[in-house]
């Protein structure tokens, strides 16, 4: 038996419908989850950058000059989204006194917007992350299904074979351990991907939940940035009117 029976080709060649199955599955499992990985990766690096400007808010002058430091570039800012919401909650509050919300305090009315920034920035974040969950838990189970189906395809040959020579099994034993292999190799990276993805994003939700708490107590405490809402909140209206 010469080194090439062990080789993908042959391994493939030797296989049947339900093992070559098995393979593609696996194989739209791993695009799958690096596709996942590479862009959440790619958007928690842009989070991160974007996290500084939450820090330069606070040196900023003027609460223009701060809002200027959130503006997005190339991707959706939570921070920006955050200071933008909430200053127009405390000008829609203090404007519309006459609506059902007037009977909340102006604290309860900025918090429940807060929230609702933050609970839609959260959905965001974790979109995608169950493809790693439900690759990592499953590739394993796929490929150990292509075990033991190779495994049944092995004991078929062998019992038409009549004899189990070394040269009969090696083979088929080989392609059933090559698909345990290939479970695993899916299964890691996304059980890996996904535990450094959760890590990343309960790093920028802390930050943009201690933001959105400096956020909220300079909004409700200081009569400065009443006006800079109120400010904010007729731009927008002219930009509409536009």
């Amino acid at each position: 038996m010469n080194e090439s029976t062990f080789s993908l080709a042959q391994i493939w060649a030797q296989g049947d419908g339900v093992s070559h199955a098995v393979a593609i599955v696996l194989i739209i499992m791993s695009v799958a989850s690096w596709a996942v990985m590479i862009v959440k990766a790619w958007g928690l690096m842009q989070l991160r950058q974007m996290s500084a400007g939450a820090k330069q808010f606070w040196h900023s002058t003027s609460f223009e000059q701060g809002m200027a430091a959130l503006t997005p570039a190339t991707a959706e800012n939570p921070f920006h989204d955050l200071a933008v919401r909430s200053t127009e909650a405390a000008a829609h509050h203090a404007t519309h006194q006459d609506e059902l919300h007037g009977v909340l305090n102006l604290n309860d009315w900025i918090t429940s917007n807060m929230r609702q920034s933050i609970e839609d920035t959260t959905s965001r974040m974790q979109s995608g992350l169950s493809i790693l969950a439900s690759v990592g838990s499953t590739a394993p189970f796929v490929g150990l299904f292509g075990t033991v189906w190779g495994i049944y395809h092995a004991l078929i040959g062998i019992g038409a074979a009549g004899q189990a020579t070394l040269d009969k099994v090696a083979g088929p034993v080989g392609e059933a351990l090559v698909m345990t292999a290939g479970g695993l190799a899916v299964a890691i990276p996304a059980v890996l991907g996904y535990n450094a993805l959760v890590r990343g994003n309960k790093e920028i939700l802390g930050r943009l939940k201690n933001f959105a708490h400096d956020l909220h107590a300079y909004l409700v405490t200081g009569g400065k940035v009443r006006k800079a809402a109120s400010n904010l909140h007729h731009l927008s209206v002219r930009k509409e009117a536009k």
